[in-house]
């Protein structure tokens, strides 16, 4: 009889120390979430024990701790991004800002019909590199929310390529280049989108034009299942070139030649390879900067 109360009040006693074990975990992993919760730390939960779900709790509480940093951390590197976007963008702008105040100075205190209409003209100029550093910074920071869908459908890149090529005719033959292109006779289908891929190669040809010299060479071939498109431009002193940085935003290799380019083109035309699942790369050979990607073909 003895040995069944002693039995008893064992187990009552131990009961009693795992609900009172259980109570001050509980207890504790309630003020280390407060704790964590209120404060920037990289903590996670402890615990002493892990029996009556007390382990599963604080795994799964670790497990909401740890994406809340991870969103944390996305969304102050988003921050981050959208605050170095517009402080170097305000710096870019700020010199074609200047120089159309000086313009319209000189504009409206010159009487010569001839001059003014000149001043006008660079006036008009300044402008349109104004619009052009506007809508590559909406297009820039468009692509770079994960919520932005770009629709893709069958695309003929040798039709678009064509057609993209030919609107920079005039331009070249006021600059007296003469351009090499070679266009496969094959019709290549990829998934993309159309407008998407008429601004990669503008943004890839306009960075040949700001930074090359009077040679340019484009390419677009088929190489097994993929559609690779090379465009290259002559440089001088490429050793200037930092071939590791030229996709990051605001890159540029010379400034003194970039005064209306807001460095971003190349890091849009990234943005617009990759959301096409294609593969994009520069490289320097032979004091020839290369542009090439590559699309997978569908059809």
């Amino acid at each position: 009889m003895y040995i069944i109360i002693g039995i008893l009040a064992g187990i009552i006693i131990l009961q009693s120390i795992i609900m009172w074990k259980y109570q001050r975990q509980v207890k504790d992993i309630c003020r280390q979430l407060a704790f964590l919760m209120k404060h920037d730390s990289n903590m996670l939960i402890h615990r002493e024990f892990g029996l009556g779900g007390i382990g599963m709790l604080s795994d799964r509480l670790n497990d909401l701790l740890e994406l809340r940093r991870k969103e944390k951390q996305y969304y102050q590197e988003k921050e981050t991004l959208i605050a170095d976007t517009y402080t170097n963008l305000s710096h870019d702008i700020r010199t074609p800002l200047t120089s159309l105040d000086g313009y319209f100075q000189l504009m409206e205190a010159c009487e010569n019909v001839e001059e003014q209409r000149r001043y006008l003209n660079i006036i008009h100029e300044r402008i349109h590199s104004l619009n052009e550093m506007l809508e590559e910074l909406f297009m820039f920071t468009k692509l770079k929310n994960e919520s932005y869908r770009l629709e893709l459908t069958s695309c003929c890149i040798n039709r678009i390529l064509k057609e993209t090529v030919f609107s920079y005719y005039d331009e070249w033959v006021r600059r007296e280049i003469q351009p090499d292109i070679q266009i496969t006779e094959e019709q290549l289908y990829i998934d993309g989108n159309k407008q998407g891929l008429s601004r990669i190669i503008q943004n890839v040809i306009k960075n040949g034009l700001d930074h090359g010299e009077k040679k340019i060479r484009i390419v677009l071939k088929r190489e097994q299942n993929q559609a690779v498109l090379r465009i290259s431009n002559q440089v001088i002193a490429s050793e200037q070139i930092d071939i590791e940085h030229v996709f990051d935003r605001f890159y540029k290799a010379d400034a003194a030649r970039s005064k209306t380019s807001t460095g971003l083109g190349l890091s849009i035309a990234r943005e617009f390879v990759r959301r096409m699942n294609g593969e994009i790369g520069a490289k320097i050979e032979e004091n020839e900067f290369i542009v090439e990607m590559s699309f997978p073909i569908i059809i």
